[in-house]
């Protein structure tokens, strides 16, 4: 749920502190990201509540995913593990991995009239073209376009 609620890379994730949780603020701060960079992503409220929910159960103090050594992460491996044995029980027989969250979060933001160049900035893409590669505009989408001068056609004749 936090990959997709964010995008985040499955690394991104694994990496998460407690305090990169702002609920303040409603962001979650991705520290040293692909590249190098720091970026902040939207805190959804619907993973706020997840995350709380968590924290009360597990209580972690540093990593907000503790791995099974002792002041490490979770690690990537054992999040792609978990995420292949959620399809097998949710019988999920399509081919996925724990990157499709990501690409999910990046498709929808489109189809929900996200612009590309915000989509980009959330995912932490440096190159637009990156952001492209995500995005699967289908063809019945376009063809159903209207142009813009039908709409200012449809505007004068109000």
């Amino acid at each position: 749920m936090t990959i997709y609620s964010a995008g985040l890379r499955v690394s991104e994730a694994a990496h998460l502190k407690v305090s990169d949780i702002d609920s303040q603020r409603m962001q979650i701060c991705i520290r040293i990201g692909k590249g190098n960079k720091d970026r902040y992503c939207m805190l959804s409220q619907t993973l706020l509540e997840i995350l709380r929910r968590y924290w009360y159960a597990y209580q972690p103090t540093g990593w907000l995913f503790p791995g099974a050594e002792n002041g490490k992460p979770l690690s990537t491996r054992s999040i792609q593990r978990v995420f292949k044995q959620s399809l097998a029980q949710a019988s999920i027989h399509k081919e996925a991995s724990v990157h499709s969250p990501r690409h999910s979060f990046a498709t929808h933001l489109l189809e929900l009239g996200t612009d590309i160049y915000s989509i980009q900035k959330l995912m932490g893409h440096s190159n637009i073209k990156t952001t492209s590669i995500y995005i699967h505009v289908q063809e019945q989408k376009v063809l159903n376009i209207v142009s813009p001068l039908d709409r200012i056609q449809d505007s004068d004749n109000a």
